[in-house]
């Protein structure tokens, strides 16, 4: 994700405006909580997570199912309202929100079989023990969400720490505070016992006063600069935290590759969302042999692909206005060095919206390869084998995301790269597999969330040792014999002790 900055509003009193990034039209007014504020929803969902927790496996995973239910039937409602907030065509906000639908659904449906009681091997030494291992709810979950996917990113952690059992104080962007708010008052509908997911809103701070409320754990999603500075203040009271950082993702596209397949990929990854995807397609590493060809096709398909807010438009404008001179900057300097614009270029980036634009031949030190771009561009690089691909595609401080294209080395060319996830011979597939985690690795973060990870980051391992009978040997006890001890020195090496 790229760092957030205060989006422009009109503040009055103790309140802010969300405004259409397209129009700047006023969407709504929501409050700016304060530290108090934060301290006394965290307080309430202490509470609300013992009721919910007691409700076991069975009764959250109703209660999900009927969330789930309202989103889908209310789904034009909710695609408008993040319509309204991001600018994002209706069509790219009903498919983050359907995906997020398959998550609640997983996380629900799959939560008892993770997360209930498992038996352990106790070991011979150990025999007369029966081994347990279970995970219990944490408490109190604080989630700080970002603008680029309201709905899809801040439910991964959600979803997933409602069905482990905890309360969820939620935080969405003050780009998009609606969206949080409806998915919100969604669940309040399904739920109205106890305030189980609830809302605070506001800039920074409000999410500074989250993390030093008292939360059992933060799920982050978001820059790696701030998510460095949730971690340090996380560390003052050691709150355990997952962080979603930037990406800076790769596709390696190998001398077999179906290219029609790789290239329609890369322009999807690329421009879609107006390049705001923190797995999106930034790098793109080509065989040699079929490099040419593969950036026609590029081009080709990329020629009718337009930002704007009318509904023929592919995607829409730059939600973050700041973000722009990012952009324009990354542009400039890769031309600088010497790199090509083969599609858009300087001029594509205006006051609100950013066209395609598609580089070449340019260095890889250059901000445009090196740092997080967050928009409608891409690098295209010719490499003369998939080995100098990898090495080029993991030389960088991010590892989220990335995508293979090849026929023949797509599972071995993928276990070589340093990211998370991998997706082979199609676009950012894990991110809709709701069993498979989704994390990364170095300055795009840690910990994970989906799949059987994601439930177990948001519950607490606890182990239990239970005597069946008393040994015969009794090794835990000032009355140990010597014989004792010289048993066990002969039986932990005929165990043990064979070359």
């Amino acid at each position: 994700m790229t760092a957030v900055q205060p989006k422009p509003t009109t503040t009055i009193g103790e309140t802010f405006d969300s405004l259409s990034p397209a129009t700047d039209e006023v969407v709504g007014t929501y409050p700016i909580h304060t530290a108090e504020d934060v301290k006394a929803t965290v307080e309430r969902a202490r509470v609300a997570a013992e009721w919910w927790a007691s409700l076991g496996f069975a009764g959250r995973a109703e209660r999900l199912k009927s969330w789930k239910g309202v989103l889908t039937r209310r789904l034009p409602q909710l695609c408008q309202v993040v319509r309204d907030e991001t600018g994002k065509p209706i069509a790219d906000a009903q498919l983050e929100s359907v995906l997020a639908i398959e998550h609640i659904a997983w996380a629900g449906k799959h939560a008892r079989k993770v997360l209930g009681k498992q038996k352990r091997s106790a070991g011979l030494l150990m025999s007369n023990q029966a081994a347990t291992v279970e995970y219990q709810p944490l408490g109190v979950v604080g989630v700080i969400g970002p603008w680029n996917y309201p709905v899809f990113t801040p439910l991964g952690s959600i979803a997933y720490a409602l069905a482990a059992g905890n309360a969820v104080v939620f935080k969405p962007s003050e780009y998009t505070p609606g969206v949080g708010k409806w998915l919100v008052d969604a669940f309040a509908e399904i739920v109205p016992e106890q305030p189980v997911l609830q809302l605070i809103t506001g800039f920074g701070e409000t999410g500074a006063a989250l993390v030093g409320a008292g939360v059992d754990k933060i799920a982050f999603t978001g820059s790696t600069a701030t998510g460095k500075r949730i971690m340090a203040a996380a560390a003052e009271t050691l709150t355990p935290v997952v962080i979603e950082a930037g990406g800076k993702d790769p596709v390696l596209v190998d001398a077999d590759a179906d290219l029609d397949a790789a290239a329609d990929a890369t322009v999807w990854g690329a421009f879609s969302n107006s390049g705001q995807t923190c797995i999106g397609v930034e790098r793109v590493y080509v065989h040699e042999k079929v490099h040419d060809e593969f950036v026609a096709k590029v081009v080709e398909k990329s020629k009718d692909v337009r930002a704007g807010s009318d509904e023929a438009a592919q995607y829409g404008p730059v939600t973050m206005p700041s973000q722009l001179s990012v952009i324009k900057r990354h542009i400039q300097d890769a031309l600088a060095r010497g790199g090509k614009a083969v599609l858009g270029g300087e001029g594509a980036v205006g006051d609100r919206y950013a066209q395609p634009t598609v580089l070449v031949d340019v260095p890889e030190d250059a901000e445009a390869v090196q740092e997080e771009t967050f928009g409608p561009t891409v690098t295209i690089a010719k490499v003369r084998d998939m080995d100098e691909a990898v090495e080029r595609a993991n030389n960088t401080k991010y590892g989220l995301g990335s995508t293979v294209f090849s026929k023949s080395r797509g599972v071995e060319l993928a276990e070589k790269l340093r990211t998370g996830m991998t997706a082979i011979n199609a676009p950012l597939s894990f991110a809709g597999i709701a069993s498979l985690p989704f994390g990364g690795v170095g300055d795009s973060g840690f910990g994970r969330i989906h799949g059987p990870e994601g439930l177990r980051e948001f519950a607490r391992t606890k182990a239990i040792a239970r005597q069946r009978f008393t040994a015969p040997l009794t090794l835990t006890s000032f009355s140990r014999k010597e014989s004792t001890d010289a048993l066990v020195a002969k039986l932990v090496t005929i165990l043990h002790g064979k070359r």
